[in-house]
């Protein structure tokens, strides 16, 4: 096309459910070189588009237009990890769990989950980039996506690729953050048939995790974990940390069996929260009180804390492991100490920088536009999580 010549405009009938799709899949069609101009007749069954090539790159309007009338048939979404700021264990229950009490809060390592409508009315097919991650009924996307047609009747299937850079069996909460993101996507798939507390409500039926990942981001959470209070976020978005999490994982079974409600901190949850929003984040307020008993499990992981802080000279607020492990946690800088570079003991851990963040009400997360992750070359040998 030259600039002397008219536009070139195409009418194209579509059906809602098709048009999308075949627009985007098309070779012919670039989205960046299109202006859509949508006029819609009330005598007319079918609804006709008007596509004016736009060398200026103008906002592509079309898709929006189609998905107010029809559903999404493809999703990628990013599905982040979390740190437990604090974490305190408060109780034992008599179903044999804890009450715990803690901050939770979002990070920007995360991964990338697509999804797309199957034409399958029976089996939804799952892929990764990492082996050994189960993709079966076992894992919890899979899980989530039972549930939720269970709980809405929906005959929906779908194809998704997990593409992980989380670490498993980490205390990072990234297998919990999968089904929460299926559950979202199912959910602007099928149209949104329900609303998000009800998805959050349902979650606690695969995992106790789950509903905290429907909050902003931020929440202080209580009971076995499903109970979330959205909590402003107390640290600035460009607070740096670093994750340090060696090849072995700490199976929470095991750290939970040798708890003692006896060794816990008995400092009041409630003012850790008031002295992070006050002071912000510090050595004193980050108490995880399932530390002692997974040092137990893994001594090596007490030694990793000891040298982190030792080595990193006051350039760490604070240093802690996160959930019930193995993820050590140094937040105030994006950089790990020296050595654990030089030391033949640690060429295999996963290192990752990150930083805190929340979502906007009514959106799912968004991937930051730096949260490529910074990992050794040993991510693809991490473990089946207990969790997934």
């Amino acid at each position: 096309m030259t600039t002397a010549s008219p536009p070139f405009i195409s009418s194209l009938n579509f059906t809602c459910t098709s048009f999308r799709t075949s627009l985007l899949s098309s070779s012919r069609f670039s989205p960046k070189l299109l202006r859509p101009l949508v006029s819609f007749s009330a005598k007319a069954s079918r609804k006709q588009v008007e596509i004016v090539f736009d060398p200026d790159e103008r906002l592509n309007k079309i898709g929006d237009d189609v998905d107010k009338e029809a559903p999404l048939s493809r999703l990628k979404l990013f599905s982040p990890c979390k740190i437990n700021v604090f974490l305190r264990i408060t109780s034992k229950r008599k179903d044999g769990f804890h009450d715990l009490a803690s901050l939770f809060h979002v990070i920007s390592l995360g991964d990338t989950i697509k999804f797309s409508l199957s034409p399958s009315k029976s089996k939804d097919r799952l892929s990764t980039n990492v082996s050994g991650v189960p993709v079966d009924a076992r894992n919890l996307i899979i899980k989530a996506l039972n549930l939720y047609r269970k709980k809405t009747g929906s005959n929906k299937f779908f194809w998704i690729h997990l593409d992980k850079k989380v670490p498993t069996g980490a205390g990072l909460g990234g297998g919990s953050s999968n089904a929460a993101t299926a559950l979202w996507a199912a959910n602007q798939l099928n149209g949104g048939l329900v609303s998000e507390k009800e998805l959050q409500d349902w979650s606690i039926e695969i995992g106790s995790d789950i509903p905290f990942f429907f909050s902003h981001g931020a929440a202080y959470c209580t009971g076995r974990g499903e109970i979330v209070q959205d909590f402003p976020s107390p640290f600035p978005f460009d607070l740096p940390m670093v994750l340090i999490k060696p090849r072995e994982a700490c199976s929470t079974a095991e750290v939970y069996k040798r708890l003692r409600l006896d060794q816990t901190s008995k400092v009041d949850p409630l003012t850790l929260l008031g002295n992070i929003t006050n002071n912000g984040v510090s050595q004193s307020i980050c108490v995880n009180d399932l530390e002692l008993p997974a040092f137990q499990v893994l001594p090596s992981l007490k030694r990793l804390k000891q040298r982190v802080i030792a080595s990193g000279r006051g350039e760490y607020d604070a240093v802690f492991m996160s959930g019930s492990g193995s993820t050590i946690v140094g937040i105030g800088s994006p950089d790990p100490p020296q050595f654990i570079y030089d030391d033949e003991e640690y060429k295999n851990v996963f290192l990752s920088e990150a930083n805190f963040m929340t979502r906007e009400a009514n959106e799912w997360y968004k991937e930051p536009a730096s949260a490529t992750a910074a990992t050794s070359s040993s991510e693809s040998r991490v473990e089946i999580p207990s969790e997934m």
